[in-house]
């Protein structure tokens, strides 16, 4: 068996927690194949799931960062049995094919969402296809939202969008601060087709296309796409699994 890889991220307190696992692992004298801990917050996570896409590795991540969505809570004690006993998800990410005003397009993936933002102070105005078929004509708004099932309790939820079930094969497009037509809710779609989305006056209305958290700026023509090539391994404890997360969101009751 190999030795398991610990990746962590540079504040004080994800390294004072690597130290601590480290020990607990020599201690127990516990190994596995293909394993990765990763300690950080949930952007530190899917930066490290896109370093390592191209490994057939697991990852069992350890909340150092705020929520930590995507990871697990850190207990010394019961951190050998939660290893042991953890459950595996795979989940594929999108991928973000953008023509701007560069000669190449650009490809990045994105785990979450992948964001279409206004740049200047003026509202993008966008048209958004699915398939062949034209979703909306013209949406002025401040941008629009593509999330995966994974991503739909992040920045799709504060935008309104529907938190989708991690089984469900389905994509949410959701609107930000739509301006016409105002009462456009979006739309929820089968992960199987294409999402075109397209500027339509990108001189007078620029826009930004961001997967996860990588910009690329005066984005033209988005294509997004799920990409079913690729799967992460997660790894979470019982108690705590993605799905149970995902469904104490849906069933959240907002405290004002």
């Amino acid at each position: 068996m190999n030795k398991i890889q610990i990746i962590s991220d540079k504040n004080k307190k994800s390294q004072k927690i690597k130290l601590q696992i480290s020990k607990l692992l020599a201690k127990a004298n516990y190994r596995e194949f293909n394993l990765i801990i990763v300690i950080g917050g949930d952007g530190f996570m899917l930066q490290t799931l896109k370093k390592n896409r191209d490994n057939n590795k697991y990852f069992y991540g350890v909340n150092s960062g705020n929520y930590g969505f995507l990871m697990n809570r850190f207990s010394p004690k019961n951190l050998i049995k939660n290893l042991s006993n953890s459950k595996m998800i795979s989940i594929s990410p999108l991928e973000m094919t953008v023509k701007s005003n560069s000669k190449f397009n650009k490809k990045y993936l994105a785990i979450n969402e992948v964001s279409i933002l206004r740049q200047s102070r003026q509202a993008a105005s966008l048209s958004i296809q699915y398939g062949s078929r034209l979703i909306i004509k013209n949406l002025v708004s401040d941008g629009v939202l593509v999330s995966t099932p994974a991503g739909s309790t992040a920045y799709n939820l504060s935008v309104h969008g529907p938190i989708l079930s991690l089984n469900s094969k389905k994509l949410s497009i959701a609107p930000i601060s739509p301006f016409r037509p105002r009462r456009w809710k979006g739309k929820v779609v089968n992960s199987k087709l294409k999402i075109i989305i397209k500027n339509l006056n990108p001189v007078k209305r620029p826009i930004s296309a961001v997967a996860d958290n990588i910009e690329v700026r005066n984005a033209k023509n988005i294509i997004i796409k799920t990409n079913q090539k690729i799967k992460f391994n997660l790894r979470y404890d019982q108690s705590r699994s993605l799905q149970k997360k995902i469904k104490i969101e849906q069933l959240r009751k907002e405290i004002i």
